[in-house]
């Protein structure tokens, strides 16, 4: 009979070692990245170099399949792929040592590199993803030793570096004198457990530790916005109240989010500037003090992604509170050959925003407030920039701390790198809210409502089709402003069976949305959003 190892020593336990190890090292590292910076976090560093290098095909496909969740599922994915190339390094390291080792060395190198090329990264960046490896590597060892005793190299032995599975075959050799006694299998899930469960309970000490957040959490909410100079207002007639409707001003909690941060910036306005710079005759700094001094405006905007596919939901209106950007570019100065301004996020993220944008009348704004209440940490916490008429990517830049005067030939922002428009001009279009696509609704009069959009330019009019018959008008809702989307509805005499129900909409300039279809990329989508209805 053979004494050679069992089928699940020779790759389960070798593997499930190395994933109980990695899961040691990274909790171990989410815990100094809590002391030394959560922007240094291994997962998020490793995240945002994704994000980074990301296709806008990649980018478009991740929200298309997971709208607001494409952060979470980014780091689900990671954490998959580590677990697999963990379970990968403990069979290395028990066949053929020391490429086990090698492998959790790479991932930490790659750990430690995507934080040390970080927007601000300092010296102590590093210090997390070393520690995911260091540890991994000794808890590997441990667990491994655990499974199979070390055996002394005996003459004519491969030495030292003989694989663990090679030791353990020695160590049933009956040649050899006292042979060590064979693994005590449950001691080993039981050590592998105890790795895995401290590697757990120090991410979650890692996240009890955030001490940044709670602290930037602590004077957000301690903050109390001055009364605007000029005070934004909502007519009762812009709310439609239609149930499934989307309300006129979406309420924070619901308020879209895309960007590219993994880990939400944390701020404290204490510490927070703003720098004008570039292409002026003075440069121009503004504190926060000296932000919530000036006499702030209160105006209300829609706000759409250029990854808003056409009826989706990438698109939100709130009242903002802030200071006119155009303003502060007074103080500054543009000088006449300057065409755009490229702002900076204090996470690296830059947008190019045309400069005669900022400087007309629109309430393009150093947004502080949003909706009576300070701006949530995730929406640009102290000051994010909001500018009507321009998708987010070029314009509302959050956790703004830096305004560099410039030309479109001669500077690149963060998406126009990757293949996207310069400019970034909404489009217009609406949106069929109610029903629902597929819904089932009684014959009779059927309420058919929804939104329309095209911001700094106004929408004049809307229009149902059913099926392929004449455009009818819909009614629409009072409009706040040119620069905020206007509910609609039409009563629908709807027959039995099936049909399908189109919306267009008029913009003030006489433009008619576009029923030709176009991708998000690489300026926004087109087409006109449809839905098919049964009617019993």
């Amino acid at each position: 009979m053979s004494d050679a190892p069992r089928t699940p020593t020779r790759w389960v336990r070798p593997a499930v070692a190395g994933i109980a190890a990695v899961l040691f090292g990274a909790g171990l590292g989410e815990l100094a990245a809590s002391i030394v910076g959560p922007e240094s976090g291994p997962f998020v560093v490793v995240g945002s170099l994704l994000i980074d290098l990301a296709p806008p095909w990649a980018k478009d496909a991740a929200i298309a399949l997971f709208g607001t969740g494409d952060k979470a599922a980014l780091l689900t994915g990671i954490g998959l792929v580590v677990i697999v190339l963990a379970g990968a390094a403990g069979w290395l390291e028990w066949r053929r040592p020391p490429w086990g080792r090698v492998l959790i060395a790479a991932l930490g190198a790659v750990g430690a590199l995507a934080a040390a090329t970080r927007a601000g990264a300092g010296m102590l960046a590093i210090v997390p993803s070393a520690v995911v490896a260091i540890a991994a590597i000794g808890a590997l060892g441990v667990l491994l030793r655990r499974l199979a005793p070390f055996v002394p190299a005996a003459a004519g032995d491969a030495g030292a570096e003989a694989s663990v599975e090679e030791r353990l075959a020695a160590s049933a050799d009956p040649a050899r004198a006292d042979p060590p006694a064979p693994p005590d299998r449950r001691a080993f899930f039981a050590w592998a457990g105890g790795a895995a469960a401290i590697g757990v309970l120090a991410a979650l000490g890692a996240s009890a530790l955030s001490a940044g957040s709670r602290a930037v959490t602590a004077v957000r909410e301690a903050i109390r916005l001055p009364k605007p100079a000029t005070r934004a207002t909502v007519p009762a007639s812009a709310e439609l109240a239609i149930d499934g409707l989307a309300p006129v001003v979406t309420p924070n909690a619901e308020f879209y989010r895309i960007d590219t941060a993994l880990s939400v910036p944390q701020v404290d306005p204490a510490d927070w500037s703003l720098r004008i710079h570039g292409l002026v005759e003075r440069e121009v700094t503004v504190t926060w003090d000296e932000l919530l001094a000036l006499p702030l405006e209160e105006s209300v905007t829609t706000l759409t992604c250029v990854s808003n596919e056409v009826g989706g939901g990438l698109i939100g209106n709130a009242a903002w509170l802030g200071y006119p950007i155009r303003e502060l570019l007074a103080r500054a100065a543009p000088t006449s050959d300057a065409d755009m301004v490229l702002s900076r996020s204090v996470d690296g993220f830059t947008a190019s925003t045309p400069l005669p944008v900022l400087q007309d009348d629109r309430n393009a704004i150093l947004a502080v407030g949003m909706n009576g209440d300070p701006l949530p940490v995730e929406h640009g916490f102290p000051v994010r920039m909001v500018v009507p008429g321009l998708y987010g990517y070029v314009s509302a830049t959050k956790w703004v701390v830096d305004l560099e005067v410039t030309r479109f030939d001669r500077a690149r922002a963060y998406w126009s790198d990757r293949g996207w428009s310069e400019r970034g001009p909404i489009k217009l279009s609406s949106r069929i809210d109610v029903p629902r696509q597929g819904q089932s609704v009684a014959a009779g009069t059927v309420t058919v409502a929804g939104v329309a959009w095209h911001q700094h330019t106004g929408i004049a009019g809307v229009e149902v089709q059913v099926d392929d018959g004449d455009w009818r008008a819909a009614t629409l809702a009072t409009a706040i402003s040119i620069d905020t989307w206007v509910q609609w509805r039409y009563d629908w005499d709807a027959a039995p069976g099936s049909h399908t129900l189109r919306v267009r909409a008029i913009g003030a300039d006489g433009e008619v949305q576009t029923a030709d279809v176009a991708p998000v990329a690489p300026d926004g989508a087109t087409g006109l959003d449809e839905l098919t209805v049964e009617v019993a």
